[in-house]
């Protein structure tokens, strides 16, 4: 299978958990897209979603589902979305596709987290994909030099905009021991808005596409 198939396979497979009646938490990226294509089989069934970036929010509302704005519920059934490194403590570093806040923000209200992901994602350290880091613009060389003394070599995303108006530092060389404690270090630096580190709210089930098929971990 190519690794577009295995994110297909888990994309659907994530469809058992929705319920009807619900509103669902939608996130972004290439596995999600699938999820999105899934969940549009069933959309008759739910009330709607709450996506995590315009892309998302564009490709919902093509295929008929409605979308709620976060403000308007006080909270949802799950979320489901990818990850960029995912390792046996369901601790993931997410961002590759620079809507980290809003993923993080959507995690933090949804009631269980579902994360979609093809085996390669699955690893023992977290590090190797560069972590993302969202910034207010006029702190990006402030935030940089914190990023160095934590011993990450930043680099800034050249040509990205969130869609919240910021920008993305990705910081390499990190060989992430200690997820939680990185997340809160990054997290009081002035002037990140958040880091790409879901630890401290981490997945609460992770379904990995692999040759053998959707494994269920969690």
């Amino acid at each position: 299978m190519t690794q577009d198939e295995l994110k297909k396979a888990v994309g659907w497979a994530a469809l058992k958990y929705v319920r009807p009646g619900t509103i669902v938490g939608v996130g972004t990226g290439s596995t999600a897209a699938h999820f999105i294509d899934a969940l549009s089989s069933v959309r008759h069934q739910i009330d709607g979603a709450v996506s995590s970036s315009e892309a998302s929010a564009a490709k919902l509302q093509s295929l008929g589902i409605t979308l709620f704005d976060l403000n308007e519920v006080d909270s949802l059934d799950i979320y489901v979305d990818g990850a960029d490194e995912i390792n046996g403590s369901m601790q993931m570093i997410k961002g590759g596709g620079a809507a980290l806040t809003r993923e993080k923000i959507i995690a933090a209200v949804a009631r269980k987290f579902i994360c979609i992901a093809d085996a390669s994602k699955l690893v023992d350290v977290l590090g190797t994909f560069p972590l993302p880091v969202e910034v207010i613009p006029m702190a990006r060389a402030w935030v940089a030099r914190e990023l160095v003394r934590l011993g990450g070599a930043p680099v800034y995303r050249q040509g990205v905009v969130t869609d919240n108006g910021n920008i993305i530092l990705d910081v390499h060389n990190l060989a992430i021991m200690d997820a939680v404690a990185l997340e809160e270090q990054i997290n009081n630096i002035p002037g990140v808005v958040t880091v790409g580190l879901f630890a401290r709210r981490g997945a609460d089930v992770v379904l990995i596409g692999s040759e053998q098929g959707v494994k269920i971990i969690g």
